[in-house]
């Protein structure tokens, strides 16, 4: 439980970042990162009250001091039950613990922020880690760049920035009604998902040497999708994760080869006017569970279980973003979790196990 009020402290810290030497930016990302590393030193100290206590005084503090309110709460009984003690018990407590004997929740306790990076002026919508190499992170930003991220440097740095685009930069293409929104591929590359900002997947499959595509089928979800996410899922059925901007967050079962899709759970993300993203988290083996993992528009980063109970499916809730978390992307061997906001703005989360 000591791991998510420290969350709190950051994310209040990074709430009044914007209000910190607003013509010195380079003074707030100073700061915010020293604040980070102030709450990772102080990682052990688990007395609840006291830092309830804190976390209650910096915030007057804090509004006093600049002048704005701040609708940050201490946790509830309801919100204590999302981020339990269980689900941040740091492995230094049982050092013994084998990784397949972790609860899903332990598996997944995302408690150190790694590094923050400022390089793009407006909201990053996509941040993806390259295949099987944790060092190397892109950012795609409204600003019209794109940047290259070694996060595993000493200090982790920004390689490149490539520019030339004169509009943000999304991805997709038009091969559906409606402006196309996101895109997914099977592994073997002949089947593929599109989506438009009408709430409408269509499925397809190349067909022959040449290449030509064949339309299959067709669903409709509530609202605009931002993000499709493919799996195989083991030996289950394959599926493909839906974020939708009508609050959902949708996981569908591909029943056959042409691509026909069947709701099997819906989970409520706060999601209406964002590009919100998803993904499945990349290691599935030596899990009591399956886990997803979403940014939303409520500043957090949810953690759900889609194959645990439906009435609690959130296994762990990261608080460190000011706004709207719009980008999610996990490094292929789950031990970094990069996630980008509307400001720009984007955190490498480091695993409370590595």
């Amino acid at each position: 439980m000591a791991a998510a009020f420290q969350q709190q402290i950051f994310a209040l810290d990074a709430r009044f970042n914007a209000y910190r030497a607003p013509n010195n930016p380079n003074f707030k990302i100073l700061y915010i990162r020293r604040r980070s590393q102030l709450l990772r030193e102080n990682a052990k100290f688990k007395d609840i009250d006291t830092i309830k206590k804190y976390l209650n005084v910096r915030s007057q503090l804090l509004q006093r001091r600049y002048g704005v309110q701040d609708n940050i709460s201490i946790s509830s009984s309801s919100s204590r039950q999302r981020s339990s003690s269980k689900v941040n018990i740091s492995v230094e407590e049982s050092p013994t613990k084998r990784k397949n004997d972790m609860t899903i929740s332990e598996n997944y306790a995302f408690t150190g922020v790694h590094h923050i990076f400022d390089q793009h002026t407006e909201q990053v919508s996509v941040v993806k880690f390259a295949n099987n190499d944790r060092s190397k992170l892109c950012c795609a930003s409204d600003d019209g760049t794109v940047s290259i991220c070694d996060v595993t440097a000493t200090p982790p740095r920004v390689s490149v920035i490539l520019d030339g685009h004169t509009k943000a930069v999304t991805g997709g293409s038009s091969i559906v009604g409606g402006r196309v929104t996101a895109i997914a591929c099977e592994s073997s590359g002949r089947m593929f998902w599109a989506a438009n900002d009408k709430g409408v997947i269509v499925s397809y499959r190349l067909e022959g040497a040449g290449g030509s595509v064949s339309k299959l089928r067709r669903c409709s979800v509530g609202g605009a999708v931002s993000c499709l996410s493919w799996s195989p899922w083991l030996a289950r059925h394959p599926a493909l994760l839906v974020s939708a901007a009508d609050d959902s967050l949708c996981l569908f079962r591909i029943a056959d080869r042409e691509g026909a899709l069947v709701l099997k759970k819906r989970f409520e993300v706060p999601h209406r006017g964002r590009g919100v993203r998803s993904t499945f988290c990349p290691i599935m083996s030596f899990r009591r569970g399956v886990c997803v993992v979403s940014g939303s528009e409520d500043c957090c980063v949810y953690f759900l279980d889609i194959e645990g109970r439906a009435e609690q499916p959130v296994v762990n809730k990261l608080q460190g973003h000011a706004a709207p978390v719009l980008g999610v992307s996990f490094s292929y061997d789950e031990s970094l979790l990069a996630t980008s906001d509307v400001t720009g703005l984007v955190i490498i989360w480091r695993r409370g196990t590595v």
